[in-house]
């Protein structure tokens, strides 16, 4: 018999953030997440509870934490999407289905009890951050910002009578000594057209986050799932990444002073999470300083161009100053992931592809009525 304890207390959150931490002890790609931060992220200094709200939960099983899940209403969505979709997220669990069932019939009958048709996820907490069980790839460490589970998370959601909503796809190559010649020639044409591209200004740091919100939300304005960054969330996301951001890979396109694409590409801090092993002391800030040195991979996690300016080769001239970014100054970084990119997005797979990247992670996303 599973029971199902909400979450209500500071020590029942510290059980909740800890848990991955016992499931995944023998998991060698287990990446621990700061135990700090994340109790910073389920309070109300998390700007993403100005439009949300979500409520946790435990399951015990003999005596012993075997699972957890998160119910969220995003009321942004709902809005946004004019439907009634809630979500589950933060899902972990042992391969039981009569714990992964308890959970999922815990999170649908409170979506419903607040209106909504339908549960899909999962979502931590929404498609601006990490989402999607891994499907495919599971031999691969996950990198900055992306989820990692065992792989008998979709037999159990099938089981539990859940289906695809989406695939997310992400590709992997190694750093080209050369990229290969259209790239060069497209983003010539780009520049011809008054195109121009420069790194972000640490010093100006919030301002070019407005920019990059501004991006961001006309640029993925139609895409599977989008739901707008307020202000808020992209102060907030700008807080957490300005120490890792390397301004000459993470780049801003503009045209007549105006902007028109970015690009995002940031060091696997996964690396040096892996040695903190989810505590903040002086020595674990010493470890990642040392670390942080060493790191090998990037994650190109944001890219996008304003409707009016696509083919036009933006995305071309982006990529050629970003690789000679990390060619002339980063010569450390051996890898480069794309991720994540829609199973329907064929412009950008193609775009990835041309540069050698080859795909070698699929995730998933899950719905089913209520």
């Amino acid at each position: 018999m599973t029971e199902i304890i909400e979450v209500k207390t500071p020590r029942d959150l510290d059980d909740f953030i800890k848990l991955p931490f016992t499931l995944y002890s023998k998991n060698s790609l287990f990446v621990p997440p700061l135990i700090k931060e994340m109790r910073e992220r389920f309070s109300y200094k998390n700007p993403f509870f100005l439009h949300a709200r979500a409520k946790y939960f435990l399951a015990e099983k003999e005596t012993k934490l075997s699972g957890r899940i998160a119910a969220i209403i995003n009321h942004r969505h709902n809005e946004f999407h004019k439907d009634r979709v809630g979500f589950f997220g933060f899902f972990e669990s042992t391969n039981d289905y009569d714990v992964v069932s308890a959970l999922l019939d815990k999170v649908s009958e409170i979506l419903r009890k607040e209106g909504m048709d339908r549960i899909r996820g999962p979502m931590n907490f929404s498609t601006n951050e990490e989402c999607g069980f891994l499907l495919e790839g599971f031999n691969e460490p996950p990198l900055l910002m992306t989820p990692y589970n065992p792989p008998y998370y979709d037999d159990l959601m099938e089981r539990y009578g859940m289906e695809k909503a989406k695939d997310l796809y992400a590709y992997i190559c190694d750093v080209p000594e050369e990229l290969p010649e259209k790239i060069f020639r497209v983003a010539e044409i780009a520049e011809k057209r008054g195109i121009r591209v420069r790194p972000i200004n640490k010093k100006k740091f919030d301002s070019d986050m407005r920019i990059f919100r501004d991006v961001y939300n006309s640029a993925w304005e139609k895409n599977w799932g989008f739901i707008p960054i307020t202000e808020e969330e992209a102060n907030y996301m700008a807080k957490k990444l300005k120490s890792i951001v390397l301004p000459e890979l993470t780049l801003i396109a503009e045209k007549d002073g105006g902007v028109v694409g970015f690009m995002g590409i940031l060091p696997d801090f996964n690396f040096v999470l892996k040695k903190m092993r989810g505590k903040l002391n002086p020595i674990t800030i010493v470890k990642a300083i040392y670390y942080s040195k060493k790191i090998r991979d990037l994650r190109l996690l944001l890219l996008g161009i304003k409707a009016e300016y696509r083919n036009k080769g933006v995305d071309a001239l982006l990529f050629r100053e970003g690789f000679m970014g990390i060619k002339e100054k980063y010569k450390r970084f051996k890898r480069v992931e794309f991720s994540w990119i829609l199973e329907d997005n064929i412009p950008v797979q193609r775009l990835v592809e041309m540069i050698g990247a080859r795909l070698y992670k699929k995730y998933r996303i899950y719905e089913k009525g209520l």
